[in-house]
């Protein structure tokens, strides 16, 4: 199991823990929009950090993001998994062809 797979498991665990002793839980009590902004404020960071083209504060910028992507999606009852099965679904299909094929 990768490190995103562990932490994907770890924030569903906290889905009904008590939001006094769990920041992830607090997050999830907040409700599917909040846990939105947040990966918001997240990703605009880390684009800050990629403008500024440092690589350490990139990285951990990179990995908030991806914590709060996990929280958003655990908000809306969508795992990692299915998010793996949709990237291998796209696998060897070009970025400008799968774009053209999306619906709306």
């Amino acid at each position: 199991m990768s490190a995103l797979e562990r932490l994907a498991a770890t924030v569903e665990s906290r889905r009904n823990a008590d939001p006094d002793s769990s920041w992830t839980a607090k997050l999830l009590s907040r409700g599917p929009e909040k846990c939105a902004e947040k990966f918001g404020e997240e990703a605009v960071e880390a684009i800050i950090e990629a403008v500024r083209g440092d690589p350490a504060r990139l990285t951990s910028e990179a990995a908030d993001v991806l914590y709060h992507l996990l929280v958003m999606l655990t908000a809306r009852g969508v795992t990692l998994a299915d998010v793996l099965r949709e990237l291998e679904r796209r696998e060897g299909t070009s970025g400008i062809a799968e774009k053209k094929g999306r619906a709306g």
